[in-house]
């Protein structure tokens, strides 16, 4: 009989239809409970992801400032996900995410106070946003370490595509939702609702049951812990490789994210109902990336796609971005996040199957890092849109982002042998 404190595999083989290989992982009650638990919590943030930037830009009407608010969540993902990583290789890892939804559910409580109170001020939210910054490091490595204990590895794949698709079905609802009922309840409503879904994704969590941490990891030192996460992926070229990969189109296209609201309120004039149908189209497309990438067969070529998927993202944003009117660049926007839904799932999926569940938590934390990174891109890409303006920075370094992916292609030759290093991996599971 299965435990808590083992990885399980699927009692069948995973089924090879499309639709049935993408939900499998759904007949898992535990991995259920993971999956509509990351929902609520998702949906939350997607919904703040509007709801704090548009209220930013209100207080100070700065671009610059945008981009300030990007650098305090991810200064903070930046610098504690490798320890992150080591907690959720050596302790308890439900606990662990119920203490990081904690934090975030403490934030946005406070800032609702002070909305309330009407005493919000924009050093209130770069601090809420900081303390979100630190939920991150807790939360997203942990939250893979757990998919892979509960699913097994060879249900790794399609488990963390759903994932994936699930969390980009919060970008599409959460955004519209707060874009439009800013109007109708005002900041304050989103506020609370955003509170509300914290607390549904913290009982969820709860009922996922105890999930201790691999065996053995806790017979060395934290420190030890640490370094030899870094010393795993200074050891293991083609990690490396798909790690740094990975950050070129998030580090120079994905701080479109961040200066949406100011493509909305200064570009189509489009106010907050704009912008949140913008969020929702970014998240439209990466919906549709994740299902597509689940349903495709666990033995398809990576790389091509991979490197399609880099180029037509970075693209489809330069088209965005230089769209003259709202309409076409709502398409064009659900086209972009379509691709690089696809790359980050193959880029994520292909790390998570060539590396040992030992050290799973603190690989996990690098991509948690590499998330922090199109937060931190957005300061320069906001200071560079506040002296040029938004369409002439970001279709700037989307393109750059196209000719470095290419360039880096080029140049590596672990990254040209992926496809025959995950089938090796697969086979030696």
């Amino acid at each position: 009989m299965p435990t808590a404190d083992r990885p399980q595999e699927p009692a069948h083989p995973v089924r090879t239809s499309g639709f049935r290989r993408a939900t499998e992982p759904l007949s898992n009650p535990r991995f259920r409970n993971v999956f509509f638990g990351n929902i609520a919590f998702f949906l939350a943030l997607g919904g703040q992801g509007v709801v704090r930037p548009w209220l930013a830009f209100q207080l100070t009407g700065d671009e610059f400032d945008l981009g300030l608010m990007g650098a305090a969540v991810a200064l903070p993902m930046l610098l504690l996900s490798p320890f992150g990583g080591v907690l959720a290789d050596r302790v308890e890892r439900r606990g662990l995410m119920m203490m990081a939804q904690t934090i975030a559910l403490a934030s946005e409580a406070g800032v609702l106070g002070l909305i309330l109170a009407d005493r919000i001020e924009f050093w209130h939210l770069v601090v809420s946003s900081v303390l979100v910054g630190c939920c991150f490091p807790l939360v997203m490595p942990t939250r893979n370490a757990v998919i892979v204990h509960i699913v097994g590895k060879r249900a790794t794949g399609p488990a963390m595509s759903l994932n994936m698709a699930g969390y980009n079905v919060t970008r599409v609802v959460g955004p519209a939702t707060a874009g439009f009922l800013i109007p109708v309840v005002g900041v304050a409503g989103v506020y609370a609702m955003a509170v509300a879904l914290y607390v549904v994704a913290i009982a969820l969590t709860a009922g996922i049951g105890r999930l201790p941490p691999p065996p053995g990891v806790t017979d060395r030192s934290a420190r030890h812990n640490l370094l030899e996460g870094f010393q795993y992926v200074g050891a293991n070229r083609l990690v490396l490789v798909l790690l740094a990969l990975g950050l070129v189109p998030m580090v120079l296209a994905m701080p479109v994210q961040q200066l949406l609201v100011v493509f909305a309120e200064n570009v189509w004039k489009t106010g907050a109902p704009g912008t949140g149908q913008l969020f929702a189209a970014m998240g439209v497309g990466a919906v549709m990336g994740s299902f597509w990438m689940a349903t495709r067969p666990p033995d398809a070529g990576r790389l091509k796609m991979m490197m399609i998927s880099v180029v037509a993202f970075g693209g489809f944003v330069v088209l965005f971005a230089t769209s003259p009117r709202f309409g076409p660049a709502l398409a064009l926007l659900v086209a972009a996040n379509v691709f690089q839904s696809a790359f980050s799932t193959l880029n994520n999926v292909a790390i998570q199957l060539v590396i040992p569940d030992s050290h799973r938590g603190r690989i996990s934390s690098f991509l948690t890092m590499s998330a922090s990174l199109p937060l931190l891109g957005s300061l320069p890409v906001a200071a560079l849109a506040k002296a040029v303006g938004a369409p002439i920075a970001v279709s700037a370094a989307s393109a750059l982002a196209v000719v470095l992916a290419l360039v880096f292609y080029a140049a590596s030759g672990e990254l040209r042998q992926l496809d025959r290093r995950i089938r090796r991996a697969m086979r030696d599971h």
